[in-house]
């Protein structure tokens, strides 16, 4: 005798006033748009418009990749991030600032590789099934992808060129290599990652097991690997590369817009 298939439980309503941006995030938000007003105005240095314009709308983007997880798990059943503040959008909330944000900065700053670091504490006892946790997993990176061609697409277009933009059209080259970067990294199935994180709910017990002595490694030895193996380092530009191409964005761009943002140099 076959047992009925369970009926999914709806998705949980928002509550009314859940969602409430802090003050920290508006004014991150409002230094996005100095930073976007500098570029398109060409005000003052054009590395210092740069610099604020990335750095500002990188961080944004960390607290939308955060607050995607989060608000993914609340309408998924985990009423509790409520409660943890995660639906501020305050960054100061969303695990460690130091993995969080200052991490992923660093990063930005050293190599110009992006990186969405930290974590929300999401409750998956609370979630309504398997591909729910999968869902809350990849809604962080898919917030990347939407950052990424918000930047790209007006370049790909021609709406934005580097001929009647000097400034803005590679700060929008960068940040969006920042968030195909991001993007790029997440979906990777290595543990820590988002990419594992979609398909761990779906593994065998037996081999989530055998490979927990290494969860704690796995993060430290990607970075190692491309910084220092050549072949590891060499495939994800190439992988970089062909993300860029299907934006169809002069690939000059990005690294004019790092050039541009290391002002300092």
């Amino acid at each position: 005798m076959t047992a009925p298939t369970p009926t999914p439980l709806p998705a949980t309503p928002p509550r009314p006033g859940a969602v409430r941006p802090s003050p920290l995030f508006l004014a991150t938000v409002a230094a996005f748009g100095v930073g976007l007003v500098m570029c398109v105005g060409e005000i003052g240095s054009a590395g210092v418009a740069v610099f604020v314009f990335v750095v500002s709308g990188w961080v944004v983007s960390l607290i939308f990749h955060e607050f995607a997880h989060a608000y993914t798990a609340y309408r998924g059943g985990d009423i509790t991030v409520v409660d943890k503040g995660y639906l501020s959008l305050d960054p100061r909330l969303y695990a460690d600032p130091l993995t969080s944000i200052a991490f992923p900065i660093f990063l930005v700053l050293a190599g110009g590789i992006g990186l969405p670091g930290g974590a929300v504490w999401i409750n998956r006892g609370l979630l309504r099934s398997k591909g729910t946790a999968s869902l809350v997993s990849l809604s962080g990176p898919a917030t990347n992808l939407v950052f990424a061609a918000l930047c790209l697409l007006p370049l790909s277009v021609g709406l934005v060129t580097q001929d009647d933009w000097p400034v803005l059209a590679p700060a929008l080259g960068f940040l969006g290599f920042l968030q195909v970067t991001a993007f790029v990294l997440n979906m990777l199935p290595i543990p820590g990652l988002d990419g594992f994180g979609a398909i761990e709910p779906h593994l065998p017990r037996d081999v989530l097991v055998a490979i927990a002595p290494i969860r704690r490694y796995a993060m430290i030895g990607l970075f190692v690997a491309l910084w220092f193996v050549a072949p590891v380092r060499d495939g994800f530009w190439s992988l970089l590369r062909s993300a860029l191409d299907l934006f169809a964005v002069d690939p000059v761009l990005p690294f004019e817009g790092y050039r541009l943002f290391r002002f300092w140099e």
